[in-house]
């Protein structure tokens, strides 16, 4: 019997979840397995894996053939460096100690990778954040503007219509009183 491992898609649609198994080559791609090893949600950022790295390293081992997107997976977790460290012990190329020491360095060294990743990742979200609410203000600010200066000519133009029309109405009275002044003169000269 060829074993494989390799994914079992769950999830909703456009938002997939995957499950790592141990299946049987002939087996359907969401049907029968073995034994499920990991899960794998390449939804967040980075992608979140869990894995039971002695189960994998066991199926590994007996002659389980991972697919490629499972190679990627076991390759990121160390699983792979992993066994290769094991087989190097097993020949007696290095101690078991060395093994060891050479897989704890990786180890630490891809955490910080994942660490630093992270930050970053956190750091720009930040700063879009930061820029997002500056150009909000900065919008803000100019729709003040605006508003203040439409208010300020249109205060203008009330004051020019009011003075339009007290000088209009000024005229007018003037205009009206010179009209009652002869008015007056005129009969009076008669």
């Amino acid at each position: 019997m060829a074993v494989k491992i390799r994914l079992s898609r769950h999830g909703k649609k456009n938002h997939a979840f995957f499950h790592i198994v141990v299946t049987d080559i002939r087996s359907p791609r969401d049907g029968r397995y073995i034994e499920q090893i990991g899960t794998y949600n390449p939804n967040t950022n980075p992608a979140t894996i869990n894995i039971k790295a002695d189960r994998a390293l066991y199926w590994l081992g007996t002659g389980a053939q991972p697919s490629d997107t499972c190679r990627r997976i076991l390759s990121y977790e160390g699983i792979l460096l992993r066994k290769h460290l094991n087989g190097g012990v097993a020949k007696g190329a290095i101690s078991q100690e060395v093994a060891d020491q050479r897989w704890n360095a990786w180890k630490a060294e891809r955490d910080s990778k994942v660490e630093a990743k992270k930050q970053n990742l956190k750091k720009s979200d930040i700063e879009a954040r930061r820029e997002s609410l500056n150009a909000e203000a900065k919008v803000n600010q100019e729709r003040a503007e605006a508003i203040s200066k439409r208010k300020a000519e249109e205060a203008a133009a009330k004051a020019e219509a009011e003075a339009k029309a007290k000088a209009e109405a000024e005229a007018a009275a003037a205009a009206e009183q010179a009209e009652t002044a002869e008015a007056t003169e005129a009969p009076a000269a008669e």
